[in-house]
């Protein structure tokens, strides 16, 4: 595009919207690809237009409405729908629940190529329908269709965002502890992990209370794992004390122990196995008395079929640490944002 004076642009498409302001009204004077006529000059002088960009035909630009569409394109996610352009932006809106993901490495690749923005919320965010996912645009007015070229070929053979679907999950809960157990204080457990499953396809097989055994609790999860469990989870017991024997037991079904203990507060003393392909998690007491805590970090990509790595665990140091506001406001807080 060119900058040109309005008395010297007439035979020329304009390359961009002027918008027009008078009496109460504000809207669209003249559109993007209009040719400007001779009689448009004074027109375009009473509302402040003393220049106008106009196409240069020599150049191999691409407006900022059709680099936004192209963009979309390369971001094209299942379980969401874009709207736009408006304002040179495409926005993507999610249709579906899940878990949206990034690839972290594509969007820098393709942010790094210049005067390209893609922005979205961030990577492992449990989103609902009609939520804002993601927003693409170019910062001027056009660009070289080279550099829209080269987000296109970094993107082939790539998914830029996903929506990963919650899965159904059978799920057996074992409550440990004595004082539970023999009903000395009553079972807190149980209310609390109900209502954070309500939020996903989960089956709960049922809920046993254990005592300080460690063949009671490695007998209640092989129960478990003959009604077929996909996960189980152990509350209570996860701390260092002698009497603490949940994480003894989990390894002594066989489980993979992933990590015991995680860069993370509160939550920290939280567990992730996997045995075949049944996924166990022990949670320390603190997802009692606290309303977030690492438990609720996980379930999310955990009913998604998200197998954890320990590297994945020892990522979560960044955004690891709970502010512990008076009004939680999670996921909308950095907590969990790795």
């Amino acid at each position: 595009m060119k900058k040109v004076a309005v008395e010297q642009a007439v035979g020329m498409k304009l390359c961009h919207d002027i918008t027009e302001m008078r009496d109460g009204f504000k809207g669209v004077a003249f559109k993007r690809n209009t040719v400007i006529r001779e009689e448009d000059v004074e027109h375009l002088l009473n509302i402040g237009k003393r220049h106008v960009f106009v196409w240069d035909e020599t150049l191999n630009e691409l407006h900022e409405d059709d680099c936004a569409q192209r963009l979309a394109a390369i971001s094209a996610t299942p379980g969401a729908v874009f709207s736009g352009p408006a304002e040179g932006k495409m926005l993507m809106t999610a249709e579906n629940e899940g878990l949206f993901t990034v690839d972290e490495d594509l969007l820098n690749r393709i942010n790094h190529i210049g005067d390209i923005t893609i922005t979205s919320i961030p990577n492992h965010y449990p989103v609902k329908p009609g939520m804002k996912l993601a927003s693409m645009r170019i910062v001027p007015l056009t660009t070289e269709e080279d550099k829209i070229v080269r987000a296109e070929e970094l993107a082939k053979g790539r998914r830029l965002f996903n929506i990963l679907p919650y899965r159904k999950m059978k799920t057996g809960i074992i409550v440990t502890g004595s004082e539970v157990y023999h009903g000395r204080i009553k079972d807190k457990f149980e209310p609390v992990l109900r209502s954070k499953l309500a939020s996903f396809p989960a089956e709960i097989l049922g809920v046993t209370l254990c005592d300080d055994d460690l063949g009671m609790i490695t007998g209640a999860a092989g129960d478990f794992l003959k009604k077929g469990a996909d996960l189980i989870i152990f509350t209570g017991g996860m701390s260092v004390d002698p009497d603490d024997l949940t994480p003894g037991a989990i390894k002594s079904l066989g489980a993979e122990i992933i990590s015991y203990g995680m860069p993370a507060q509160p939550g920290n003393m939280t567990l992730v196995a996997y045995l075949g392909g049944v996924t166990l998690l022990g949670v320390p007491g603190a997802a009692i008395a606290l309303p977030v805590t690492m438990l609720d970090v996980l379930l999310p990509q955990i009913f998604t079929g998200v197998k954890f790595t320990r590297e994945d665990i020892l990522n979560l140091g960044a955004g690891g640490l709970c502010q512990g506001c008076s009004k939680c406001h999670f996921p909308n807080c950095t907590f969990g944002r790795y």
